[in-house]
Parts: structure tokens; C-alpha cells; sequence
């Protein structure tokens, strides 16, 4: 709580294993369930380096320190089991990022809050392998980025190159990846490998405001800037053989892309046209949170469920925006290469979400129960033979897309028994920050980050140099020891290792 001391703070947190702390109730009030979250004594350091800080300054004029919004979560109403962080937590909206709750769909008490997507909904990653190689690459290596580049409308007013109608934008919303494929912007298959087959049935375009609409409209295929990004990287180490052999990632030097985007202004205004709604809600209903950025509607209320059916919308919105930039990504590596993209074997090896709620089937007390799962800056993370997953990764458990910042390795995980029971079936989503945006960009000067990239033989193609500083790998936790985490935790596996070759951003 506010006024107390660093000392007092931590008497509430304990360490239960190697990689992971509890969060004791009493940390704020009416905390209904225990916190948890996950580091290694590299990654706590930052943790409680974050607590103390905001103990000396106290909380007034910015965000929590991440473990008190992890608290603050364990105290909204209909949450069971735990409020889970996961290793590349900070400080976020609301919840922290990497803040994962679940709530009993049966508890006319529980909730949903938007703090606990994001404004960026369904951001995401797709990975899109190919059977190049990097020395069939390194010739054309800056042709290639360049070529990237230029397909891909990249910048925080990036305007889509493919022809979208108003009557396009309303079917996106409805049908999501379906749209891609009827349109010819996606193969069939595509779907198959993409968190829920690219497309979330409960969506409703008449819930998403006609302002949502109007940014929506001209962004639909674009990167977007901040840490959104495009990325040409290779194959460095496969731990897993079985695994990255089902996933056709079997082959050290292997080239593939990946593509980090969401749901641009469209999703950031279903945030924020939901929160201004619940509010009046919380009003009505005499909902009463720790912090106002919690701001939530039960789930059954009206304000719950057009949030929900909005954020579907979006979510659809999203994995048409990934998929439009696979047809253009597909585009640039055929004309480089003066092939198609089916003898390239550019098939999408999984497309993972990283701010979404979703309705799922968890077992609680050993009995299977229906709950809304809040993942913010968190990734799915389900166990081999879950029903949910495509057939091709039944055996192997789902793939799980980390990203690293930019200019360091990438990761590809697997899905576990463990993580299904201690995690609601979640695990790490990124790095995660160490240093907020307006620090980096007074701390690091753009041309020294350019020039390590450059350096390292990395390409880079970027539309805003000055912001370069904000995504430096000095601005982020380790991605390593963010991954070893969850490995050693047992809530994921490490799959394959990637390293990035050449770099877009907005």
C-alpha cells in the first residue's frame, strides 16, 4: 500500500521455487485471490528494483510498480486462482504486461476489463518459414530488406496498399482470416497454423464505433511503428529436434520472417470507447477496484458483452492485418527471388495472439470449468493433444512465437501440461521492458544503435530513426533469461533459436 516501506512491501512476497514468487494477500486490499509471478535472480532484480523506486517516490503521477498491478488484479471481482505474471512483466495500464487472470464465466460477479487486453488487441506474432538458406540469402540480403521494406507500409501514419472498402472493413471485422482467404490474400492452410483459425465467432462489427472504423479503414495491412516490426531471421540452434522437424524448422542457416503487428488505431479505440463505458457501469453497479485504470463490467452485463463482442472484431481486424502483410511479405520474397512463394514453401508455421480474452475450458478443484482468460502481453500456451490445437502440433504441443528485441535472438517454444495447470495454459510473450520509452530516448542516442546493428550484420530498414532508441536492445530485459525462465518453470519448452538478419520497423 501507498506510505509503506520497501521492507514492508517484500514481508507480503515470497519465493515458493526457483522461478517463481507468491504474493500474499494484504499486499492491497480486498485481494481475493494470491499473486505469483515468475523470475531467475537476474529478472528479479528489476522486479523489486521497480517496488523499491515507487516506495522512495511514492505511486502518485504514474504507473504502479508491475507487482502491485499484479495485485491489484488478484482484488477484481469472479478471479480464481491466481494473478499470474510472467517473466518479461512491467509496468503497464491497468494490469501489468504479462499479467495473465482468469474468471468464472458461472460467477455473475465476474468480470472482463480492457486493462487486461490492451489497447493494442490480438498484437500478435506470425512466423512464415521458407527453404532458403542463409547463404541462398546473404548475396541479396539488402535487396531483400529493401524489397521488404517497400511492400510493407511501415510508420505511425502508414496508409494500406491493398484496396479496402468500407464494405471490406465491415466483413474483415465479421469473418476475420476468412475474408483473407475469399479475398485471395491467404492460402487456405494459413488458418490452420493461426490461433483460433484466425477468426473469433463472437464478433460483432455493429459494436465497433464508427470513430474505430474510420482509423481502422486506412490501416488495414500496415506494421504500425513502436515495437511492431517485420523481421528476415535464420534458424541458430534447435533444441527440440522432433518438434521443429513437425514445424518444417529443421534446418540450421533456414530463413524465415516474422511479423509482429495487432490491431492498429481501430483496436486502441475499442479500448478506449469500452473503458469510458464502464465506467458508467462500474457507477451503476457499485464496482469498486484498487485502481481506476481497472475500470471493468460484469461479464454479463451489457457493457461486458458489447466490449467483448467489439474486441472479437478487432481481434479479426488483427489477423487479417498480419495476414495482408503475409500476402505482401510473399510478394517481395518472390520477386527477389524470381520464384513463387509456393516453391519458396512460405507456408505460416503458427500465429500466436498476445492481448486477448478468450472463453475457455480449465480445470479448477479437478473439474473442468468455463472461464474468461485476460492475457495481456502474454502468449497461449496449450499442452500436446489439446483439442484447440492444429493437428499438425498435437504431438508437439502448440508453438509459441517470442520475440526478441531488436537486433537479438527470437525464440520458438512449446506448450506444456505444466503451464496448462499453473499458468491457465500461458506463458511469455516477448522481453519485456527495463526502461520506459521517454528514458531510452534520453538515455541512448539513435546513431549508436543504428551503428551496433550495423555491426552486427544486421540490415536495417526503419521509417522514424529517431525512434530507433525506444526498441533498443538496451531498453529491454533479456529475452534469454526471460525464456529459461519459463523452460525451467516447465510452463514452456524451448523449440528453436532465431536470429535476426535484417530489421523493418515503423
Amino acid at each position: 500500500m501507498p506510505g509503506r516501506t520497501y521492507e514492508e512491501e517484500c514481508r507480503y512476497i515470497r519465493r515458493v521455487s526457483a522461478t517463481r514468487y507468491e504474493i500474499d494477500k494484504g499486499f492491497v486490499p480486498g485481494m481475493r485471490v494470491k499473486g505469483a509471478f515468475y523470475a531467475n535472480q537476474k529478472l528479479e532484480r528489476l522486479v523489486f528494483g521497480e517496488l523499491e523506486a515507487a516506495c522512495e517516490r511514492g505511486t502518485a503521477g504514474g504507473f504502479l510498480p508491475a507487482v502491485r498491478q499484479v495485485a491489484n488484479v488478484a482484488s477484481l471481482p469472479g478471479i480464481v486462482g491466481y494473478s499470474l505474471a510472467l517473466p518479461d512483466m512491467h509496468s503497464g495500464y491497468g494490469f501489468a504486461i504479462g499479467n495473465v487472470a482468469a474468471f468464472r464465466v458461472d460467477d455473475p460477479e465476474s468480470v472482463v476489463s480492457p486493462g487486461g487486453v490492451g489497447f493494442d488487441i490480438n498484437c500478435g506474432v506470425r512466423m512464415i518459414r521458407t527453404n532458403l538458406s542463409e547463404s541462398d540469402m546473404q548475396p541479396v540480403k539488402e535487396t531483400l530488406a529493401q524489397t521488404l521494406y517497400d511492400h510493407l507500409p511501415v510508420g505511425v501514419g502508414s496508409r494500406g496498399v491493398i484496396p479496402t472498402t468500407q464494405r471490406d472493413l465491415e466483413d474483415a471485422l465479421a469473418y476475420g482470416m476468412d475474408w483473407s482467404l475469399r479475398e485471395g490474400y491467404s492460402w487456405a492452410e494459413d488458418k490452420e497454423h493461426c490461433e483460433e483459425y484466425g477468426r473469433m465467432l463472437t464478433a460483432d462489427p455493429s459494436k465497433v464505433s464508427a470513430r474505430a472504423k474510420t482509423r481502422g479503414l486506412p490501416q488495414l495491412g500496415t506494421l504500425g511503428a513502436g515495437n511492431h516490426y517485420a523481421e528476415i531471421q535464420v534458424v541458430d540452434e534447435i533444441y527440440d529436434d522432433s518438434s521443429a522437424k513437425q514445424m518444417g524448422l529443421d534446418q540450421i542457416g533456414q530463413v524465415v520472417v516474422m511479423i509482429h503487428s495487432g490491431s492498429r488505431g481501430l483496436g486502441h479505440q475499442v479500448a478506449t470507447d469500452a473503458l469510458v463505458e464502464m465506467e458508467r457501469a462500474m457507477a451503476r453497479d457499485k464496482l469498486h477496484v484498487n485502481d481506476r485504470q481497472l475500470a471493468c463490467a460484469r461479464i454479463a452485463s451489457p457493457e461486458g458483452q458489447t466490449y467483448l463482442k467489439a474486441m472479437a472484431a478487432a481481434a479479426n481486424y488483427a489477423w487479417v492485418n498480419r495476414s495482408s502483410m503475409t500476402f505482401l511479405a510473399r510478394q517481395a520474397f518472390a520477386k527477389v527471388f524470381r520464384s513463387t512463394p509456393d516453391d519458396l514453401d512460405m507456408h505460416v508455421v503458427y500465429d500466436v495472439s498476445h492481448n486477448i480474452a478468450k472463453f475457455e475450458q480449465h480445470c479448477l478443484d479437478d473439474r473442468p470449468v468455463e472461464l474468461l482468460v485476460h492475457r495481456k502481453g502474454a502468449t497461449r500456451a496449450f499442452p500436446p493433444n489439446h483439442p484447440l490445437i492444429p493437428v499438425a502440433y498435437q504431438f508437439t504441443g502448440q508453438p509459441v512465437l517470442v520475440g526478441g528485441t531488436m537486433g537479438t535472438c527470437s525464440y520458438v517454444l512449446t506448450g506444456t501440461e505444466q503451464g496448462m495447470v499453473e499458468t491457465f495454459g500461458s506463458t511469455c510473450h516477448g522481453a519485456g521492458r527495463a526502461r520506459s520509452r521517454s528514458e531510452s530516448r534520453r538515455k541512448l542516442d539513435f546513431h549508436q544503435v543504428l551503428n551496433n546493428l550495423q555491426h552486427k550484420g544486421i540490415s536495417i530498414r526503419v521509417a522514424s530513426p529517431k525512434l530507433v532508441s525506444e526498441e533498443a536492445p538496451e531498453s529491454y530485459k533479456d529475452v534469454t533469461e526471460v525464456v529459461n525462465v519459463c523452460h525451467d518453470a516447465g510452463i514452456s519448452r524451448k523449440c528453436v533459436k532465431l536470429r535476426p538478419v535484417a530489421v523493418i520497423k515503423g
